[in-house]
């Protein structure tokens, strides 16, 4: 039972005792964006282009799926 205390204290293997757990890095949001729009190029329905628009009306890349959105209307 004492062996189980010490395995549950937190420590690493490292050891490295106690060091808060690290936050991940963050994501670049014009990745996130431009992944999104590749999404919904690759479904091609309104909807999936109105969604964008929607939440990224403002970025570059809503400029296209308006043009898509244009093409679909055709």
């Amino acid at each position: 039972m004492v062996g189980k205390a010490k395995a549950d204290d937190g420590r690493k293997e490292s050891g490295k005792a106690g060091r808060a757990p690290s936050m991940p890095i963050a994501r670049d949001p014009a990745v996130a964006v431009a992944e999104e729009y590749e999404a919904a190029r690759r479904k091609g329905t309104r909807e999936a282009f109105e969604l964008f628009i929607a939440r990224h009306g403002e970025d570059p890349l809503a400029e296209q799926a308006r043009a898509e959105l244009k093409r679909l209307s055709r």
